[in-house]
C-alpha cells in the first residue's frame, strides 16, 4: 500500500509539473518516454553524424564524447562510464594502487559517503576520513592538521548537501596544494563542476587542471539522459577502463545516452553562466519575499548563490510544504518549489533545492515574489 501511494503522489507531481506554464527549471526525468525520444531523434543529427554506424563497446559516438570531455576538461584521455557512482568508485581504487594507501580523505556529506551505501568500503576496499565536519569544504589548514595518512582527497564541486557550495578560488588552490604536501592525490567529484565556472571565474580546464582526475556528470546539469566521464592521465585512464570492465560498466551499446551528453555540451553548458547569474536574482527575491510576507523564519542557503542551485529552508512540516506546492502548481500553473524533505533537519524544519534553468530565465523578482505569497497562503 505505501509504495502504490507514493506512485500515485509522484504521477501526481509529474503531472502538475509537466502541466505547468511557469517553472524555475523542468527536470529530465519530468518528460515521457515518447517526448524524450523524439527530442533526443529530433537533435542529434546537430552534434553527430546519424548515418555512421552504432558504438560497440565504448566506440563510435562513446569514443567522441570521450575525446570531447577530456579537451574541454584540459586531460589527455577520458572515459566513459554509465554511472558516476561507478566512475568515483574506479578513480579511487586506482589511486589507491598507486599510492599504496586505501583511505580517501572527503566531506562526510559527499556524495559517496551519503547517497551509495558505503560503496567505497564494501566494493572496493576503501576508508574514508573527514578533516571537517563543518558545512563546507575543509581548509587548507585542516589539510595539514588532518591527525593521520591518506592517499586520496576528494573534493565534490559544489557540496550539494551543504547547499551547492564553493571555496573561493585561493582556497580551492591552497586546499590542494595542502594535500599534495602531503603527498596526497586530489579527486575532484565534478558530478556540477560544469557550473562552477562563474563562481571561480576560471575556465573550466584551468579549474580542472588543479586535480589529478575529475569526474564530471552529463545528467545533472547538462540535461543528459545518464552517463558520466573520468577524467586524467592516459595510464589512469587505461586501468580505469579495465576495471570499469570489471565492474560491469563496458555497456554494448550506449549511443543514446551518448548522443544526448554531446548535446548537453553543444546546448546546456554555454547557457550555464547565465543560469548561474539568474539564480542570484531569484535567491534574492525569494529572500524579500518570505520577508515581506512575514514568515517567521527561514532561510535562503547561499543567500547569494555559487551555482544556480541553492537550498530554501523552512519551519514547516515536509508534508504541508508539498501539498502547497503541487496545488500551487494545480491550481495556477506555476511551479516554484517542488519537493521538501527533512533528512538532515532539525524538527519542525524542512528543506529544498532550487535550480533555475532556461524557463527560469523568465522570471522577475515581481514573479518570483508572486510565487511565493501564492505559495505561503496554501501553507497557511
Amino acid at each position: 500500500m505505501a509504495d502504490t501511494t507514493e506512485q500515485d503522489e509522484r504521477h501526481r507531481r509529474l503531472t502538475a509539473w509537466r502541466a505547468s506554464d511557469r517553472v524555475l527549471w523542468r527536470a529530465s526525468a519530468d518528460h515521457r518516454l515518447g517526448d524524450r525520444l523524439a527530442a533526443l531523434a529530433a537533435h542529434a543529427g546537430e552534434v553527430y553524424d546519424l548515418d555512421a554506424w552504432t558504438d560497440v563497446y565504448g566506440n563510435g559516438v562513446v569514443a567522441e564524447l570521450e575525446e570531447r570531455a577530456a579537451q574541454l576538461l584540459g586531460f589527455p584521455a577520458a572515459a566513459f562510464f554509465p554511472t558516476g557512482t561507478m566512475a568515483q568508485q574506479v578513480a579511487l581504487r586506482c589511486w589507491a594502487g598507486r599510492t599504496g594507501n586505501p583511505t580517501v580523505a572527503l566531506h562526510p556529506t559527499a556524495h559517496p559517503e551519503v547517497h551509495e551505501r558505503g560503496a567505497f568500503g564494501v566494493v572496493s576496499g576503501l576508508r574514508t576520513v573527514h578533516p571537517t565536519h563543518e558545512p563546507r569544504l575543509p581548509t587548507a589548514a585542516e589539510i595539514r592538521d588532518f591527525d593521520e595518512p591518506f592517499g586520496a582527497l576528494m573534493l565534490e564541486l559544489p557540496l550539494r548537501d551543504a547547499g551547492f557550495v564553493l571555496p573561493s578560488w585561493d582556497e580551492l588552490v591552497e586546499v590542494v596544494e595542502a594535500a599534495r604536501e602531503r603527498d596526497a592525490v586530489v579527486h575532484f567529484d565534478g558530478a556540477r563542476l560544469w557550473e562552477c565556472a562563474p563562481h571561480f571565474g576560471r575556465p573550466l580546464d584551468e579549474i580542472a587542471s588543479l586535480a589529478d582526475s575529475v569526474y564530471v556528470s552529463f545528467y545533472k546539469s547538462l540535461d543528459a539522459l545518464s552517463g558520466a566521464v573520468l577524467a586524467g592521465p592516459e595510464d589512469l585512464v587505461a586501468e580505469a577502463r579495465t576495471w570499469r570492465h570489471r565492474y560491469g560498466g563496458q555497456v554494448f551499446q550506449q549511443y543514446p545516452a551518448a548522443l544526448s551528453a554531446l548535446l548537453g555540451l553543444e546546448r546546456e553548458l554555454p547557457r550555464l553562466p547565465s543560469y548561474v547569474a539568474h539564480a542570484k536574482v531569484v535567491a534574492a527575491a525569494l529572500h524579500e519575499a518570505f520577508t515581506e510576507a512575514g514568515v517567521p523564519w527561514f532561510r535562503v542557503h547561499p543567500q547569494e548563490p555559487h551555482t544556480h542551485q541553492f537550498q530554501v529552508w523552512l519551519a514547516h512540516e515536509a508534508e504541508a510544504l508539498n501539498e502547497a506546492a503541487v496545488r500551487q502548481a494545480e491550481e495556477t500553473g506555476v511551479t516554484l518549489f517542488r519537493r521538501w524533505f527533512t533528512e538532515g533537519c532539525p524538527p519542525g524544519v524542512s528543506v529544498t533545492e532550487v535550480t533555475v534553468a532556461s524557463e527560469g530565465l523568465e522570471w522577475t523578482g515581481d514573479d518570483v515574489r508572486a510565487a511565493v505569497a501564492e505559495f505561503m497562503r496554501r501553507v497557511g
